[in-house]
């Protein structure tokens, strides 16, 4: 317990901010996201509003030296799971996006995950986005002190799971703060009653990738873009959320 660190009041204002500025930016993308819109327009769309609010993006240069992240969000389409590198991809009537966004704002990281759909989508595709909504409902629903963290994951693998689809297990939530990664992991799938005690003033992601199909995944030459390994479609939801004495508060609402 001792590797998470417990956030300050302070830091927890600073970290509404953050989120409150993500939330924005997801509304402000929100009128493009159509059909014959490029994955580069939303990325320039975003990190203009971010940047014009005074605040840094998150993933852009993100990683190791010799393979930065390249753009400010994530737009991963279709079958890709997450990580997705915006380009001159069109987005057609039919497709689902999902938008990862992280902001730098006064020294402290806001995080979450939104998945659009294109124009109407099929009733298959509307159940899957339906269900990673729910399950990430789900899992924030025992975020509360005294539970623990497999009972997040357990709450929205079971959720998921009950439905016929495929809980993503190679990539997690996690904690964040002054750094955008820090304990605790934050599993999507696993056991109640295990893992880390919930306190309050831990700050973490919970952000579920559900699959149409198997969990299983891809990542691709780039060193980023994961992808289902049976290209069937993947949704993500995410929200940055600080327990309470009483419950939870979510920062990126």
């Amino acid at each position: 317990m001792s590797r998470v660190a417990l956030k300050s009041a302070r830091e927890i204002e600073a970290m509404r901010r953050a989120g409150a500025l993500v939330a924005e930016t997801f509304r402000v993308l929100e009128p493009y996201v159509k059909p014959g819109v490029t994955l580069a327009e939303l990325d320039r769309i975003a990190e203009e509003h971010i940047r014009k609010h005074g605040a840094t993006p998150a993933y852009l240069g993100y990683g190791p030296k010799n393979n930065p992240f390249p753009a400010t969000i994530c737009a991963s389409v279709n079958e890709v799971i997450c990580h997705g590198i915006p380009g001159p991809r069109e987005l057609k009537e039919g497709d689902i996006v999902g938008v990862d966004i992280g902001v730098l704002l006064n020294g402290v990281y806001g995080d979450a995950c939104y998945t659009y759909t294109v124009g109407t989508v099929s009733p298959e595709v509307q159940g899957l986005v339906d269900t990673t909504r729910q399950s990430l409902a789900a899992g924030l629903e025992v975020v509360k002190p005294g539970n623990r963290t497999g009972d997040i994951g357990h709450a929205i693998q079971s959720l998921a799971e009950a439905r016929g689809y495929g809980v993503v297990r190679e990539y997690t939530g996690h904690g964040i703060g002054r750094r955008l990664h820090e304990e605790p992991t934050i599993y999507h799938w696993g056991a109640r009653y295990t893992g880390l005690k919930l306190q309050p003033g831990m700050v973490f992601t919970v952000e579920p990738m559900i699959n149409l199909g198997t969990p299983d995944t891809r990542l691709l030459a780039d060193g980023w873009t994961v992808i289902t390994a049976d290209k069937q479609p993947s949704a993500q939801f995410e929200h940055t959320v600080v327990v309470t004495p009483k419950g939870h508060e979510i920062l990126t609402l």
